[in-house]
């Protein structure tokens, strides 16, 4: 299936998440073969049904353009366009506060790349803290196997310096092990993200 973005540009899924991907990714963690997104939606789920939190991914818009019929039963598509920039990755509410957040994986070790985010996403959460939205980024370094929760005030800091003259393209680890909270994986929720957001509220 081919699709395309709002600017009529074609989607290729990269290696890392925080939109719709074609091939799932292998983690570390445990030899469960998760994605970061399957282990949040299990724990939003945990969280869900015992009245912890109401917490949900967005779905991502799309426009249908051509649909092959194979057989009378099944319709396979082949092409879509994205309807519009998508934002982040979850929002709902916890503790009567809205939270908005995207999540993503790199395979760099000492670094977090920004181009991982787009501007529209800085835009998106700069604008729900200004609201009082509690609003962060979950990043996991797979090939360590951590994740974390970095504010959003964080990385906004460092996306407004990059193109400054010393400005950085990513974030340094020492940035995450200082200043970001570190999220543990546990049987229930699998990924405990709410624990780290007590700390940050």
């Amino acid at each position: 299936m081919t699709i395309h973005y709002p600017n009529g540009m074609r989607y290729q899924p990269s290696d890392i998440a925080g939109g719709p991907t074609i091939k799932s990714r292998v983690t570390t963690h445990g030899g469960r073969g998760m994605t970061l997104e399957q282990e949040i939606n299990e724990s939003n789920q945990y969280y869900l049904a015992h009245d912890i939190a109401v917490i949900h991914k967005k779905p991502t818009p799309i426009q249908i353009v051509k649909v092959d019929y194979p057989k009378r039963s099944a319709a396979v598509i082949r092409e879509a366009y994205f309807r519009q920039a998508s934002t982040t990755d979850y929002n709902g509410i916890y503790r009567g506060r809205y939270i908005d957040f995207d999540a993503k994986e790199t395979k760099e070790t000492t670094r977090f790349p920004l181009d991982n985010f787009h501007q529209h996403q800085v835009d998106h959460m700069r604008q729900c803290l200004k609201q009082g939205g509690i609003c962060f980024g979950l990043i996991k370094f797979v090939s360590l196997d951590q994740l974390y929760l970095l504010k959003a005030s964080d990385l906004i800091s460092y996306w407004d310096q990059q193109n400054t003259a010393n400005g950085r393209k990513s974030i340094p680890m020492s940035v995450f092990q200082q200043r970001a909270i570190s999220v543990k994986y546990q049987l229930n929720p699998l990924i405990a993200y709410l624990d780290a957001v007590d700390q940050l509220i």
